[in-house]
């Protein structure tokens, strides 16, 4: 028995060994060498580009690949998230259903498209804390007990209501260190808004309660980030109807108390003179200019950062005289200076004939990066070659 014991300990000291060396020194993910040395019965793990054939030729930057991780026939998908588990789930708002995509053997493309949640109203945000998920409707936020195994819901708590519908119905809503976060788009193109919680991001505790505005004058941020400097980065998109150059569409760094100045303003604090132009003539003086500007039109939303880059979808335009967006781009990152502009993903507009809009961009633990297209009703899995 006292061999049996010595024999066992020297095994588990020679595999744990070999686990820190093959981790450590070689780095390599030991779960991906014990699958090569033991491949699993079901189809093998794809170690190189994953995915399905593209509907449409897609265009990525060189040195990665790009394919269709879910085809959902339809329905459009906007904000992606990953469950504790790593699983993909999808909001559909048209349908009123939260979706999950779940890849088991892991080749790049979903299993099913399972509903978790339906009849909802308009649901676009998801997030995760514990064992509950949180979804926000455009009236409301809720969580549920998520059950991650077998992707089902438990007991439904309201945490808070919002104003609902408006000219920009979605609300998003992010965990940040313990807290809720969740953004209200404007009600109108411009104008003043007679509730506080539009045209803001809100912030609360993680089960609602000390609901409060976080933030002001951001007409439109349908997406927002925790950055590697754990400021919370967003897209904002700039008043309609001031021509094909103007206003720019923004990136800003949202920071408690700051006004960004919507609806007087836009830019680098410049007053939009068409918008009651004969008052509060120095109110953008008291505002907080966006870090970087996209040009008018462009329809940013999903953002995510990516080593030193950020990475921004491009919805694109529907009032400009040429179509102009409709594409991901990458950014470089230097602190607070954001600059060089490229282009990442194109191909989603041919011409004058639009073939998809990216919305949501997300990075899962391995690296792959998922989009979210609501136009084409794809999910697009990236991966580096």
């Amino acid at each position: 028995m006292k061999k049996l014991l010595i024999f066992l300990i020297l095994v588990f000291a020679f595999l744990a060994g070999g686990y820190f060396f093959i981790s450590k020194k070689l780095g390599v993910n030991p779960r991906v060498a014990i699958s090569l040395l033991n491949p699993p019965q079901t189809a093998p793990i794809k170690l190189g580009p994953q995915g399905d054939k593209l509907p449409f030729p897609l265009t990525v930057k060189e040195g990665y690949h790009i394919g269709v991780f879910a085809n959902l026939e339809g329905s459009l998908p906007r904000v992606l998230a990953f469950d504790p588990g790593g699983t993909l789930l999808a909001s559909i708002p048209g349908r009123g259903r939260i979706i999950v995509l779940p890849d088991r053997d892991k080749n790049g493309i979903a299993d099913e498209v399972k509903t978790l949640l339906s009849g909802l109203n308009r649901p676009h945000g998801i997030a995760f804390f514990e064992d509950k998920i949180y979804v926000a409707e455009t009236d409301k936020v809720v969580r549920y007990d998520y059950d991650q195994k077998n992707f089902l819901t438990g007991t439904r708590e309201v945490l808070f209501s919002l104003p609902g519908g408006g000219r920009h119905f979605t609300r998003t809503i992010k965990v940040i260190d313990g807290k809720l976060y969740t953004s209200v788009g404007s009600s109108c193109d411009t104008c003043r808004e007679n509730d506080e919680k539009l045209a803001a991001m809100l912030v609360s505790d993680i089960d609602g309660k000390n609901l409060r505005v976080y933030a002001k004058g951001l007409r439109n941020t349908v997406f927002f980030t925790e950055g590697p400097d754990g400021k919370i980065w967003g897209t904002d998109m700039g008043r309609d109807f001031l021509g094909d150059n103007l206003p720019p569409d923004d990136i800003n760094i949202i920071e408690e108390g700051k006004n960004y100045g919507w609806p007087y303003c836009y830019g680098d604090k410049v007053r939009d003179l068409k918008f009651e132009g004969k008052e509060n003539l120095d109110y953008c003086s008291r505002t907080t200019p966006p870090i970087y500007a996209i040009p008018a039109h462009n329809a940013p939303l999903g953002l995510t950062f990516m080593g030193g880059s950020l990475l921004v979808s491009l919805h694109g335009s529907w009032n400009s005289s040429v179509p102009v967006g409709y594409k991901v781009v990458t950014l470089d990152v230097n602190g607070r200076k954001v600059m060089n502009m490229q282009d990442f993903v194109t191909g989603f507009i041919k011409g004058t004939e639009v073939k998809g809009r990216p919305v949501d961009l997300v990075i899962d633990g391995e690296g792959k990066l998922f989009i979210s297209d609501d136009k084409a009703g794809l999910v697009y899995v990236v991966t580096k070659i």
